[in-house]
């Protein structure tokens, strides 16, 4: 199936690398969200034309269930529909993927849902679902001969780039606000001596890495230079869910919001599968959420606006904390196209739902999923979201990640002395 946009012209893009022969698998250019103008496969991300955003074009084969099912239990048994070679299984990398989607029988009975699942990502290598897109950035990278693997960072992409960095055995660079929660920052220091605190916020951090992308010869930023790939991982999540759901779509999706390009990715899955013959053609609705603190794309869409108004963050959802988001714009359509809405909840909202989450379904999910299942709630205190629907709730990273957003939150229930009787004082006794 052709998904190249129709009639457009394919030009060749500047001198580079010529990769091999399939080193993008099933992929046939970058094409232009905007103008649907197209330019070969290489580290490009805006339009000559219009400068706007390109993504990944593809051919793509017949592609069965039975082809996918049998393939790995990673997000490898998608790469016909993904820009990496065939034989990316023999490339080291960190594997990522098919995480568990779990019944959420106790928070959907909590939250009033009749049929509720979480996908719960913070399973991956790294613990978060960014080891899905560093892995398609990674196989771009080595396609296209680069000698330093590198990227701008709110925490979890800086741990999940240093990992596959040292996996591979790339020099990697990255790139972090210095105000990053401690474990963050030591879990990407631990895989890379390359760690670069940045005084100012992410919006910041990511200008000075267009910088360099534009000065050094060699560089992959995964979210700059090579983010047409890297942003292509994400789609994994998608067909996650609907392979474990029997080859099904949700009929309602909450997706937190970033950069917003997770959220579009995961609808361009469920239309690539309904495309494929997958899975059955249904509507389905997709939720955004964000923090208050950092929520332009909840304001655009509650004042019923195009335009995005970028922000200056100040929330403890730092994984979220995109003030100009690149695909704000694109959320908003698929979520007003779809039905759905999008959602912000207070940084207090944020470490309630966290608690929530882990003592309804043992999940400890970091301040972003927090957001997700605090905006789920709040979409059903709002009447925004249908109970009586099933619908999908994604975590997207573990919560000893941001231990300081909930560290005043929890703690014992008592202190006593090793007797039976002072237990029995607490009152916690069974009886």
């Amino acid at each position: 199936m052709d998904e190249t946009a129709t009639g457009a012209e394919v030009h060749e893009a500047p001198e580079q690398h010529a990769p091999r022969t399939g080193a993008f698998g099933n992929a046939t250019g970058l094409a232009c969200r905007e103008c649907g103008h197209q330019v070969t496969l290489g580290p490009f991300y805006a339009c000559p034309e219009c400068f706007g955003p390109l993504e990944v074009a593809y051919a793509f084969p017949q592609v069965t269930r039975e082809e996918i099912e049998a393939g790995p239990r990673n997000i490898w048994r998608y790469k016909a529909l993904l820009p990496v070679p065939a034989d990316i299984e023999t490339s080291p990398n960190t594997e990522p993927g098919f995480t568990r989607l779990l019944k959420a029988r106790n928070l959907g009975a909590e939250l009033g849902i009749d049929n509720l699942w979480v996908k719960d990502d913070s399973t991956n290598p790294t613990n978060s679902f960014k080891d899905r897109v560093v892995a398609c950035a990674l196989s771009a990278a080595r396609e296209l001969d680069a000698k330093v693997f590198a990227c701008p960072s709110t925490g979890n992409l800086a741990n999940a780039v240093a990992a596959a960095g040292a996996r591979a055995g790339i020099k990697t660079v990255v790139f972090i606000p210095s105000n990053l929660e401690t474990p963050k920052q030591v879990n990407s220091a631990i895989f890379t001596e390359n760690l670069v605190a940045v005084d100012g916020n992410y919006d910041d951090v990511n200008k000075l890495a267009s910088e360099i992308a534009g000065e050094e010869d060699g560089w992959a930023f995964v979210n700059v230079n090579v983010r047409p790939y890297y942003a292509e991982g994400s789609k994994t999540l998608g067909y996650e869910i609907a392979e474990q759901l029997g080859w099904r779509l949700p009929d309602q999706i909450v997706i937190p919001v970033a950069s917003g390009s997770q959220l579009t990715k995961v609808h361009k899955a469920f239309q690539e599968l309904i495309k494929l013959g997958l899975v059955e053609d249904k509507p389905y609705k997709v939720f955004g959420a964000q923090a208050t603190g950092c929520s332009p794309v909840s304001v655009a869409y509650k004042a019923g606006t195009d335009a995005i108004r970028p922000v200056k963050p100040d929330t403890i959802a730092k994984s979220l904390a995109i003030g100009n988001p690149a695909d704000g714009i694109y959320v908003l359509d698929i979520c007003r196209e779809t039905g759905g809405a999008v959602e912000d909840i207070t940084d207090d909202e944020v470490r309630d739902a966290i608690v929530l989450l882990a003592r309804t379904e043992g999940i400890f999910t970091e301040t972003a999923g927090g957001t997700t299942v605090g905006v789920l709630k709040k979409l059903v205190e709002t009447g925004q979201l249908d109970t009586s629907l099933e619908t999908v709730v994604i975590n997207t990273g573990h919560g000893l990640k941001t231990l300081d957003a909930i560290a005043d939150r929890v703690s014992p229930a008592a202190t006593i002395a090793p007797t039976y009787a002072a237990f029995q004082a607490t009152g916690l006794g069974a009886s």
